[in-house]
């Protein structure tokens, strides 16, 4: 089968599944031979043998069963650099980087700070943090074994030296510290929340967080008190119609100079707030 004629055939069947079906099935079609869209806008004309039309099918059968491309292709860009996912963590999303904006503005260049983040699934948070401010020191914390491996291999590959990685249930394994900023982007998804219907694919345990979606963050709200310096910022991601329910767990967990910032789509994503009190 010629490249163009795949390409068609693949951008009919993934028409129902994806909101780009075409350079889906172009993106697929590249894995599938190893080289750059551009090979496929210059040589429409070449062939597909039998075994390379079988590979390319079963891709594009994984993604009309409704597989994400990240967890296909291996990787998803954040923050301009390329990071290996897998089912075990979820694919960085757009949305996020409005907590590394949030974070960088915080810590400063020439200093040694202590940031912690997490449920750090991918490392995609403590990484790219670890990269922009080198001198700081990263942990990243997860309850999932099969995250951290992944976590750690994006940090050997993009920023080898200033992350350190914890197994542990949130702030458990790093009790006994003291950090100068918290980021977390937790499970927020309301257990019956209908948008999990489209989220099938990826791990239920970093996105449900009980019946209001709100039992992770109040768990953060009490324990990350303990562990941060003295003003503090520790900054959450939430859904876009939790800024007010966020807030009000925070002040009732002590907290102060509680502000929800939006994203680039203008929808309030993440709140800051600083330790009030001790």
């Amino acid at each position: 089968m010629r490249l163009d004629a795949a390409i068609v055939d693949a951008t009919a069947r993934l028409a129902q599944s994806s909101e780009s079906p075409r350079l889906d099935a172009e993106i697929l079609l590249c894995r599938t031979i190893d080289m750059p869209r551009s090979y496929l806008f210059a040589h429409p004309e070449d062939t597909l043998d039998e075994l390379a039309l079988e590979r390319y099918e079963a891709l594009v059968g994984r993604r009309e069963a409704g597989e994400p491309m990240a967890y296909i292709m291996g990787v998803r860009e954040f923050w301009s650099r390329e990071f290996i996912v897998t089912p075990a963590t979820l694919i960085p999303r757009p949305e996020t980087e409005l907590i590394i904006s949030l974070a960088l503005r915080a810590i400063p260049h020439d200093v040694q700070w202590q940031v912690l983040d997490l449920g750090t699934g991918s490392g995609a948070i403590a990484v790219t943090i670890a990269c922009e401010r080198k001198l700081s020191q990263v942990t990243a914390v997860d309850v999932s074994a099969e995250a951290l491996a992944v976590a750690r291999e994006n940090a050997r590959a993009l920023a080898p030296g200033n992350v350190e990685f914890e197994l542990g249930s949130w702030t458990e394994p790093v009790s006994d510290r003291v950090f100068d900023i918290i980021l977390s982007n937790p499970p927020y998804v309301a257990e019956a929340a209908p948008e999990l219907d489209t989220l099938q694919h990826e791990p239920a345990s970093a996105l449900v967080a009980g019946a209001g979606g709100l039992d992770a963050i109040r768990v953060l709200a009490t324990e990350c008190r303990d562990i941060l310096a003295a003003r503090g910022l520790l900054l959450i991601e939430h859904g876009a119609d939790q800024a007010a329910a966020v807030a009000a767990v925070f002040e009732a967990s002590g907290w102060t100079d509680i502000c929800c910032h939006n994203d680039l789509a203008g929808l309030p994503r993440v709140t800051a707030a600083r330790r009030g009190g001790k």
